[in-house]
């Protein structure tokens, strides 16, 4: 029981982590093109119409992976001692 509380807490820890410096890092890197929204934008409609990228999905499910097995050493590590 020790082994998945261990388990559990360093994973969400981990994925949290992973999560906010993936976000930081698209956001810190992401450069709009003004010149180009703005000749755009007179031929917008008044909807809002919100859609997902798929890219983001491989690279969440690899951070959930990466954190999995990191939490997995550490609680491993852990209960060895």
């Amino acid at each position: 029981m020790k082994k998945y509380i261990i388990f559990a807490i360093s994973f969400l820890l981990l994925l949290s982590l992973f999560q906010v410096i993936s976000g930081w890092f698209l956001t810190f890197m992401y450069t709009p093109d003004v010149t180009d929204a703005w000749n755009v934008s007179a031929n917008l409609s008044s909807e809002v119409v919100i859609r997902s990228d798929n890219r983001n999905d491989l690279l969440t499910i690899f951070f959930a992976f990466l954190s999995a097995i990191i939490a997995y050493f550490i609680s491993w590590k852990m209960t060895k001692n």
